[in-house]
């Protein structure tokens, strides 16, 4: 197989949550121990730091990941979904796996793991564990996949972990309040080991202390700390002020990056502590490089200027109050909103978020998952939020190019996939 015919053979042998949703889900870890045991446990080979959260734990990942790489490090970085390029999923120092070892893991081990029938997640957590350790790297920062108790992450006994918060999210599968998604997200914190908490409610601090407590885990909050004392968005990225490191520049423009940030600064500290080698410079280079360092896409990324184009992977409540609240900051003559959703989303949450005085595209992407447009128009139409419906985001977007002035903007999102879509055919729309 080539590598178009191994990506085709995972996609469509091995259930992914990506594109069909809880029918991929597997609860449980047996087949992650069996692959485990097979490949003679990769992830202990390295060291780890483990991610969960609602939102920010791919941007905080990230962020990591490229203060690590700055302070000389050989830093693995596992993320989910992947917006263009499976390979984006598993880097090292940035890179992307090859295409030929994607394809040498599948020929090479497919006979031990079909009869196991494991999820795309399943099998993807595996050949990166592995991959880590054939290439040595000192350490990897590994982003849970969902939940955190039973995701095939969770065999990894890492330096620290860190829970960026926790909101309403999947919650046929973890639950439908905030204490027991808290529970599933707390199922990472590991006896002895440190972890970073970056957001709490009452509901959720009290899952965190106890399960912290049991199994003697020293716990962080970081909004207790208030390292982060100011932050200031500007268009070319966000100036921080943090106690320890003074002022430096952030290169991700999204409001919600302030939240993320005492997070991220909170969890450097720990690694500190317990003897990694992380100077301010590295702090700072990281923070101001992270998309050049780590390849991380679709955070408030802007794709041109005039008119402006922004896309963003908010696809959430919580995550989408930041974009609604950063949208009235804009100035601007017409606004444009390029949206589609999934079918297991708060729908009607998000949408009753959004301007009304907006023109919306409403669309679909390119996944099972996938609300259909109609569908979509309809119930913005009860929030009275009014446009048309495109099949496609290629379609949807290309007309709100057609329709806007050069002192407009031109919002997409409202789902990863969407914005994987506008991402993967980008040199259709002649952005400048």
């Amino acid at each position: 197989m080539n590598y178009t015919e191994t990506l085709e053979y995972l996609y469509t042998r091995m259930p992914m949550f990506q594109q069909v949703g809880s029918k991929a889900y597997k609860e449980g870890l047996e087949n992650t121990h069996a692959l485990d045991t097979y490949f003679g446990h990769p992830h202990t080979k390295y060291k780890t730091i483990h991610i969960a959260g609602t939102n920010g734990k791919g941007t905080t990942s990230h962020t990591l990941a490229a203060i690590l790489q700055q302070a000389g490090y050989k830093v693995g970085l596992y993320t989910s979904p992947h917006l263009v390029d499976f390979r984006e999923r598993i880097r090292i120092n940035g890179e992307m796996i090859s295409e030929k070892y994607v394809i040498e893991f599948v020929h090479n081990h497919r006979a031990f793991f079909e009869p196991l029938y494991p999820s795309f997640f399943e099998i993807t957590t595996a050949m990166a564990f592995l991959y880590f350790a054939e290439k040595q790297v000192d350490v990897a920062v590994i982003e849970v996949g969902l939940g955190g108790r039973l995701d095939c992450t969770n065999i990894i006994n890492p330096d620290l972990s860190v829970i960026t918060n926790i909101s309403f999210d999947h919650t046929s599968l973890l639950g439908g309040t905030l204490e027991k998604i808290a529970a599933e997200k707390a199922g990472i914190i590991k006896p002895h080991t440190p972890v970073v908490i970056g957001e709490t409610v009452a509901e959720t601090r009290a899952v965190f202390q106890e399960k912290a407590t049991e199994v003697n885990a020293p716990i962080v909050f970081a909004e207790d700390e208030k390292l982060l004392t100011n932050a200031k968005i500007e268009p070319d990225g966000t100036w921080f002020y943090e106690t320890a490191y003074g002022h430096f520049h952030g290169e991700l423009r999204g409001l919600y990056q302030v939240k993320n940030t005492n997070t991220i600064i909170s969890a450097v500290h720990q690694l500190i502590n317990i003897g990694y080698d992380i100077t301010v410079v590295d702090v700072m280079h990281g923070f101001e490089y992270v998309t050049e360092l780590t390849g991380l896409l679709g955070r408030w990324q802007i794709m041109q200027l005039h008119p402006l184009v922004i896309c963003d992977t908010a696809h959430n409540v919580a995550g989408m109050k930041y974009i609604a609240e950063q949208l009235k900051m804009l100035k601007y003559r017409e606004l444009h909103i390029v949206i589609g959703m999934v079918n297991d989303k708060d729908v009607s949450g998000v949408i009753s978020l959004l301007p009304q005085n907006a023109h919306y595209y409403f669309t679909r992407a390119s996944v099972e998952r996938a609300l259909p447009e109609n569908e979509l128009k309809e119930i913005a139409g009860s929030y009275g939020l009014h446009g048309d419906a495109y099949p496609d985001v290629v379609s949807a977007l290309k007309e709100a190019q057609k329709k806007s002035l050069p002192e407009d903007v031109i919002f997409v999102g409202g789902s990863n996939f969407i914005v994987a879509d506008m991402l993967s055919h980008s040199n259709t729309f002649n952005f400048h």
